[in-house]
Parts: structure tokens; C-alpha cells; sequence
């Protein structure tokens, strides 16, 4: 190692001699020792790495792209030189448009700004990806393609053969647009109608969206008859005639009526009768019902077995060819039967057709009949509210007063039943809303009942 070390020292003495590095320091002095540093670490490596001629050599590169386009060295020979044989003699003639002269006849200079200003890099503007992406472009690809192998096997699509179907357009709007303005037996054009007059195709403007689809006509009508407020019979006046008072109390009771039956109807359903009861006596006579038969059904059993011999087998007896031949003209003879017996009934049809007219006109009849009581009944459905919810409509109860609670004057009338109340139940008669019941309020914590000090002490 000692010679090696000599011989370096001779040589960095030599005056022809350029040192790696340009600054003289203790790696560099003949008599100095190398740093040994373990460059397999990161925190070394960007430590003690000289990097400067790798970002010189990127910086010429940035800056050859950025002036002449590329790298020097990847051009041609045309590119980077010309041969200058002077200005054309047109050239010379006239002056070049661009150029604007001041006062003094020298050309004026853009000014600094505007210099600033202009795009003095070579390198185009990097593509914009996302302006050439189209949303959805797979899919309308692939709908192009089956377009295209339609049209090659001769399929119109079904759109296209709706535009060939549809009907031409009526040139009465180009007529009308086209008539003179001082034509007396022209339509008549409202200014100041909000609504404008509509010329385009409808087919048109309802493909495209541009107008709306027809409302049906079944969307106009009520879903109930009923009026929105039901007038009360005369009865129900404060001061009311006898007689009206008294056909109003009258079909009050008759709905009282009914509920008590339909109350007294589910009563006698869960009611038990008392001879349904068991007893003792015929607890027993079931638990013992059954032992005796069942001893003389087993003697009964083991006296038949007894007498059947054991492995006796039934063998099927085979047909001999004159009895299946006596059965298959038995069949023919029953198929020209039948046969001839439906022949004759159509002759003997000729001589009904009177009585088969009587009942025909008698079927049509009935139907008709059929349908106007289908119709009437659907007519009074109408009325009816219909089954909107798992609820069934009840109706409100009568607001009705006896004939000991009549007031003879307003300032002596008792408010009978809720406005609010009134309203929800009309809204649910005319179905507009379906019935419905109170939400039932279920406290998931238990109270907690605590005795204050002083309640405490008073007790």
C-alpha cells in the first residue's frame, strides 16, 4: 500500500495535473487521507453525493427543447442550418404589412409587455385528455357497431322504421305563415296571450321532450261523487220541524240498531254453552272408550289369519286373440255409434232453430239486464268509499239532539262535535285519504315514582 500512496503523491505534485474536485481540501491535499463513508445508507448517499453535472446536463436539455424544440443532437443537418444568399428582390421592393412606421419613418418596436407576453417556448402545449373523452363512449361505440352490422344484414331498427311509418305533416301551418298580413279571413292573432301558437311538428316535440304527454283522462276525474261538505237532513236545524226532527231520530236509531245486533251477534259467538263442559263422568267414558273394542278386534284379526292360506298368488289370466279381437269391434262399433248420434242431433237442429232463436234473443236479453245492473252498481260504488288501507271505513256517528235538548234560539244551542274531526272524516268518505287510526304511544322506560324531602316530612 506504501508505494501506491508514493506514487499518487508524485503524481498530483506534476504541474500538468487536474484534480477531480476544484477546491483544495483535505481529500485533495497529497498528504491527506480519504474519508471512507458507507454509501449504502440513504442519509450518506444524499450527504456526500455530488449531483451537479447530472442537474447541469437535465438543465441543458430543458433548455435546448425549450429553444430550438428537441435535443441538438437528434436534428438534421437542414434544420439547424441555412444558407443565407440574401433577401429576395420582392421582399426588398415592399415593406412587409406587419411592420408599422412612426412618425420618423423607422419602424416601430412592439412594446415590452406584449413581448412578455408571448409564448417564447417551442415545446407544444401538452394534449388535453380530457377534452377529447366523451362520457359514455363505450357504450355509444358499441351501439354505432350493432347499428352498422344491422344495416349491413338489411334491419331497419325500430326507431328509424317509425320516422319511415310516420304520416307527413300538414302544410296548413306553412300556408298560414305564408299569407299575406293585410288578409281579412286570416286567424286571429292574440298578442297578449300568455299561451303561444304552436306550429312544430307534435311528434317531434314529444320525442325530444319539448312537450308533455297527454294527461288521461281518467287522471281528471274525482275519485268520489260526494260533495265536500254534506249538508245535514232539516232535522238537524236548532229549531227544528216536528215531523223532519222526528225521520231524523228515527234513522238515528236505526243505526243504533244495528251496531247492538252486530254487538249481541259476536257476543252469542264466543259465548260457551255449559253442556260443552267435561265432566267426570265423561272424562272417563273417553279414557275408557277405545279398550274393548280393540280386544275383539285383535281375536277378530288372528282368527282371519288362521283361516287365509299363506302364499297364495294371483295370476292374471291372458286374453285369447278371438276375445281381443271381439273387444276392438266393440270399440269401432261404439266409436260409429257415437258418431252417427251427433249427426242426428244437428239434423234435428234444423227443425229447432225457432225455439234455438227464443233463447238466444232470451241470452241477450239477460245479458243486458246483466250489464245495466253492473252499471247501476258501480254507479252507487261511486259513492261508497273504497278500500284504500288494511282499515275499514267507519263512518262518524250522527250529531243529533233529543227533543228535551232542543234550544229554541241560538243563544241557548250546545256546540255539538269537532270542525277538525269533521273534515278528516269527509276527507277519508271521499277517498282522498286512506283510514287510519291514532298512533298508539308505548313508553319503553318505566316510571320511577320518588318521594320529595318534604313530602317526606309531612307524612
Amino acid at each position: 500500500m506504501a508505494p501506491i500512496r508514493r506514487l499518487k503523491r508524485v503524481a498530483a505534485s506534476q504541474p500538468g495535473f487536474l484534480s477531480l474536485k476544484s477546491n483544495s481540501g483535505a481529500a485533495g491535499s497529497p498528504g491527506g487521507r480519504r474519508k471512507r463513508l458507507n454509501k449504502n445508507k440513504k442519509k450518506n448517499w444524499n450527504k456526500y453525493s455530488d449531483v451537479n453535472d447530472v442537474e447541469g446536463f437535465l438543465a441543458d436539455v430543458r433548455l435546448q427543447e425549450r429553444t430550438t424544440g428537441g435535443l441538438l443532437s437528434e436534428k438534421s443537418d437542414e434544420n439547424l442550418f441555412f444558407l443565407d444568399a440574401g433577401p429576395p428582390k420582392k421582399a426588398q421592393l415592399r415593406v412587409a404589412p406587419e411592420e408599422k412606421k412612426g412618425r420618423n419613418g423607422k419602424a416601430s418596436r412592439p412594446l415590452r409587455i406584449d413581448l412578455i407576453l408571448q409564448h417564447d417556448s417551442l415545446i407544444p402545449p401538452p394534449k388535453d385528455v380530457l377534452a377529447y373523452q366523451l362520457p359514455n363512449a363505450k357504450k355509444l361505440r358499441r351501439i354505432a357497431q350493432k347499428a352498422e352490422q344491422l344495416a349491413a344484414k338489411g334491419v331497419v331498427p325500430r326507431r328509424q322504421k317509425r320516422l319511415l311509418n310516420r304520416q307527413p305533416l300538414d302544410g296548413t301551418a306553412k300556408k298560414a305563415a305564408l299569407e299575406a298580413n293585410n288578409n281579412p279571413e286570416r286567424a286571429y292573432y292574440d298578442i297578449w296571450n300568455q299561451e303561444s301558437k304552436d306550429t312544430s311538428d307534435p311528434w317531434y316535440l314529444q320525442q325530444t321532450g319539448k312537450k308533455c304527454v297527454k294527461r288521461p283522462v281518467r287522471m281528471n276525474e274525482k275519485p268520489s261523487v260526494l260533495p265536500a261538505v254534506e249538508v245535514i237532513a232539516p232535522g238537524g236545524s236548532y229549531n227544528p220541524d216536528f215531523f223532519s226532527h222526528q225521520a231524523l231520530l228515527q234513522v238515528a236509531h236505526e243505526v243504533e240498531v244495528k251496531k247492538q245486533k252486530e254487538e249481541d251477534k259476536i257476543v252469542k259467538q264466543l259465548a260457551v254453552n255449559r253442556e260443552h263442559f267435561a265432566t267426570e263422568e265423561t272424562v272417563f267414558r273417553e279414557q275408557v272408550e277405545g279398550l274393548v273394542e280393540e280386544e275383539h278386534e285383535d281375536d277378530a284379526a288372528n282368527e282371519e289369519e288362521e283361516g287365509v292360506a299363506v302364499g297364495a298368488i294371483v295370476v292374471a289370466v291372458k286374453k285369447t286373440e278371438r276375445q281381443r279381437k271381439k273387444e276392438r269391434a266393440d270399440k269401432i262399433k261404439e266409436q260409429r255409434r257415437q258418431a252417427h248420434r251427433v249427426r242426428s242431433d244437428k239434423r234435428q237442429q234444423l227443425f229447432q232453430l225457432r225455439s234455438i232463436k227464443t233463447s238466444i234473443k232470451q241470452q241477450e236479453e239477460d245479458t243486458k239486464e246483466k250489464q245495466i245492473k253492473r252499471k247501476s252498481n258501480q254507479e252507487a260504488q261511486k259513492a261508497q268509499p273504497r278500500r284504500l288501507g288494511k282499515l275499514k271505513f267507519q263512518p262518524q256517528d250522527m250529531e243529533i239532539q233529543l227533543s228535551d235538548e232542543l234550544a229554541g234560539s241560538l243563544r241557548q244551542l250546545k256546540p255539538e262535535g269537532s270542525v277538525l274531526k269533521d273534515r278528516f272524516k269527509s276527507l277519508q268518505k271521499r277517498n282522498l285519504i286512506e283510514p287510519r287510526e291514532r298512533a298508539k304511544f308505548k313508553r319503553r322506560l318505566k316510571l320511577k315514582y320518588v318521594e320529595k324531602r318534604a313530602f317526606r316530612e309531612i307524612t
